[in-house]
């Protein structure tokens, strides 16, 4: 997909010559169910106008091309939205310019570079052995307690908190000070904007304490080297490394905690589907890529970028200063990339989902996320061949008022309680 200047271009973003937008987030999310409106868009109209909740209107893509575009081209801008009232879910404007995910190449990329290595495939792949480890420890710890046992509780959170907690050289234990941080950073509505900004306050102050222990106290994990890249080579301010610990500490975490759930929830509601992979080991890889595809994750679209210049964009002009917002989740149903793209293949070979996201701010951790979602469902379905839930489908209670899906709890039965 290319996009391309348009010169003279009346300002389409006035009173009355934008088409009617509708309301955004279509509706409630229901489970994993991805709203109709998605299908219908890509079909006939895909660049549509929408309306959230904050921050007015903005423009909606929907297209595995046009959403790449957007993703990819220097012409969309994150940095634009720092200090503007950008569509949004909810009533804050929290997008400081030190934050990685508000700025463009090349400050975005210095900091990227700052944490990058620590998440190579080759040093996610000498993390492969522990995450096996922790998993088999509590998986047996799942199996200690007995069936009917809560999947969220004993395996999902664990997991991956612990890992990026060793990455980055933060004590599992104070587990409860940055849930709360990542649950107000992913609320709309579940939270008041008064517990929101007081739970950011307590990750920033416990994240700036962390960073304080590490001048006294020195370590070789990844918030040591950010430290000596501020202290002995000035390589980013401290609100910008403040800013980082909280962002690689709740996004290794939140999006797997979250996806081991709903990969679950998918398996187990799908007559075969589980044990297919446990018949066949190799096939959990290629089944984790095409869950990562088929599960939308967001409630939403992602964070909006600005046109930085007038464009054409899936057959409708942009212009510069609108807000342009990207729904992922639709991009990798779209039918020109995805045969059966509403169907769950397991196997499917050919996969290039978006679900990381693209360009530039491509997710830094998506080998780590990969790599634990493997072990993750591999262990589960290996360690429990009569895995199924505890209660019916229907029953499974799911978060609301979220940025992102996922199950509460996740009751799961085996043995004489499946």
């Amino acid at each position: 997909m290319t996009i391309r200047p348009v010169a003279d271009t009346p300002d389409i973003s006035a009173a009355g010559d934008c088409p009617a937008a509708r309301d955004y987030p279509f509706g409630v999310p229901d489970r994993l169910e991805l709203d109709v409106i998605y299908r219908d868009l890509r079909r006939d109209e895909p660049v549509s106008r929408v309306r959230l909740p904050y921050g007015g209107e903005a423009w909606l893509a929907v297209r595995y091309d046009d959403v790449r575009t957007v993703l990819a081209d220097p012409r969309f801008s994150r940095a634009a939205v720092v200090g503007a009232d950008v569509p949004r879910q909810r009533p804050e404007i929290d997008n400081e310019a030190s934050s990685i995910l508000n700025m463009d190449p090349p400050e975005h990329t210095r900091l990227r570079r700052l944490v990058a290595k620590a998440f190579t495939a080759r040093r996610v792949e000498q993390l492969r052995p522990r995450a096996e480890e922790l998993t088999a420890h509590l998986l047996d710890g799942m199996r200690a307690a007995g069936s009917p046992a809560d999947l969220m509780e004993h395996l999902a959170v664990p997991l991956p908190v612990t890992i990026i907690c060793e990455l980055l050289g933060v004590p599992p234990g104070d587990r409860s000070v940055f849930r709360a941080g990542a649950d107000a950073a992913l609320s709309t509505s579940s939270l008041t904007p008064g517990e929101r900004r007081r739970a950011r306050d307590d990750m920033i102050a416990y994240m700036a304490e962390l960073i304080a222990r590490r001048r006294t106290e020195p370590t070789d994990d990844l918030l040591g080297a950010l430290v000596v890249a501020r202290d002995e080579h000035d390589r980013l301010s401290e609100d910008e490394l403040i800013g980082l610990g909280i962002g690689v500490l709740i996004a290794g975490h939140e999006t797997t905690m979250n996806q081991i759930g709903n990969f679950t929830y998918q398996l187990l509601t799908r007559p075969g589907a589980a044990d297919a992979l446990r018949a066949d080991p190799a096939a959990v890889a290629p089944a984790v890529e095409e869950l990562l595809r088929f599960t939308p994750l967001g409630a939403g679209a992602g964070f909006p970028r600005i046109a930085t210049e007038d464009l054409e964009l899936g057959g409708v002009t942009i212009c510069k200063g609108d807000a342009v917002l990207v729904a992922v989740h639709s991009a990798n149903r779209d039918p020109a990339v995805f045969s059966d793209g509403d169907e769950l293949v397991l196997d499917r070979s050919a996969n290039p989902h978006v679900g990381f996201g693209h360009g530039p701010h491509h997710c830094l951790g998506a080998q780590l996320a990969r790599m634990e979602l493997q072990v993750a469902m591999g262990a589960l379905l290996r360690g429990f061949p009569d895995l199924g839930l505890a209660v019916p489908a229907e029953d499974i209670e799911w978060k609301t008022g979220a940025l992102v899906r996922g199950p509460k709890t996740l009751p799961v039965s085996w043995g004489d309680g499946a």
